[in-house]
């Protein structure tokens, strides 16, 4: 059944009015307001967003010396780091989801790990193990490649439920539990994880406690003719050359994390808490749905608006910014009847939907 046969009222079992209004600009006492030369009232941000907004050019630059289009993947992939959330990139094999996540990686100066998963990878493998120092007569704890600051995990979906359940954790909670010792991952801490959606064999089904973890799953689509067009330019044109050799390290791990909690200090009016709840309210009462969205997907959503906003220059968060995170943050979360999947509803379609239904404060 094709995206066009579904409206609103079909698909959320609703009737309610959408509301088109403008978005709603912050109260002046939340702002310090100035008159310009042509009389109009100007807003002047609460807080200094220029370090934050010139660093998120920076990397959009960076990425874009070898990136062709793919400019809401960055754009979400730059939001979920200032987020301090972990990521999902699906996609078929060959459209940039794993050199992606590494560029994002060398622009910034921090500690950097990559992890193949396949069928017989150990949660050792993943987080250490400890061995026996004869010298000292004691074991001692070798460290894993989780202990980074961006851990890239290609093919996530090839390591059994064993494997994957050693994720939970450190994804979490930032730390890992190995022999009764506990040890704290240092921050800014991020993982990137691709999978294809296509290829099925030697292939687990991630749990869906592990998929709540993720703050976006992020779905890499083809590109155009026209950025076709210029990826096989850009290749021939690299000769000896490498790809990653054009993308310089600018952004120090202390200022990701200084820009991190800098996001926390947007603005969120109580009328767009409400309004956050509604969608996630909706995913729980809809009858195309047999799994709808947890708080955590609330949290989320909230995380996600405020980080998007910021990069886009705003120190408040709008109705426009929560609808732009609340796909890639809820359609991994949410699971379609049986009966809706089989006549081709998406999940994205569902929550498109929802968006649309839930009437936007003003």
């Amino acid at each position: 059944m094709s995206e066009q046969e579904h409206n609103p009222e079909e698909i959320t079992g609703q009737n309610i009015n959408q509301d088109s209004g403008n978005t709603e600009i912050p109260k002046e006492e939340n702002n310090t307001g100035k008159t310009s030369a042509s009389g109009e009232l100007e807003f002047r941000s609460r807080i200094d967003l220029s370090g934050l907004q010139s660093a998120v050019e920076q990397i959009r630059g960076e990425l874009s010396k070898v990136i062709v289009g793919q400019k809401h993947m960055i754009n979400m992939l730059i939001t979920a780091l200032l987020a301090d959330g972990h990521v999902l990139i699906e996609g078929v094999p060959g459209v940039a989801k794993t050199i992606t996540a590494k560029l994002l990686s060398k622009a910034l100066t921090v500690d950097f790990s990559r992890i193949q998963f396949t069928p017989d990878l150990m949660p050792s493998d993943i987080l250490g193990t400890s061995v026996f120092d004869l010298k000292k007569s004691e074991f001692e704890f070798k460290k894993g490649p989780v202990f980074a600051n961006m851990l890239l995990i290609d093919e996530i979906n090839r390591a059994p439920a064993k494997t994957q359940a050693a994720l939970f954790e450190v994804m979490e909670e930032r730390q890992i539990t190995m022999d009764g010792q506990r040890y704290v991952l240092e921050p800014p801490f991020m993982v990137l994880a691709t999978q294809n959606p296509v290829e099925q064999e030697g292939t687990y089904r991630l749990p869906e406690a592990q998929l709540d973890r993720f703050l976006f799953k992020i779905n890499v689509a083809y590109p155009s003719l026209e950025e076709e067009i210029e990826i096989i330019s850009r290749e021939h044109q690299l000769k000896e050359t490498k790809k990653t050799d054009k993308v310089t390290a600018f952004l120090t791990r202390e200022q990701v994390f200084t820009y991190q909690k800098l996001v926390n200090d947007v603005l969120v009016e109580p009328h767009l808490l409400k309004y956050i709840a509604e969608l996630i309210i909706n995913t729980r009462n809809n009858p195309f749905l047999y799994l709808g969205a947890s708080p955590r997907a609330s949290i989320a959503i909230l995380k996600a608006s405020k980080a998007y906003a910021a990069i886009n220059g705003r120190d408040f968060v709008t109705p426009e910014d929560i609808k732009e995170v609340a796909v890639p943050v809820l359609q991994h979360r949410i699971i379609i009847t049986p009966e809706r999947e089989m006549e081709g509803v998406t999940g994205k379609q569902v929550i498109q939907q929802i968006i649309q239904a839930v009437e936007i404060p003003r």
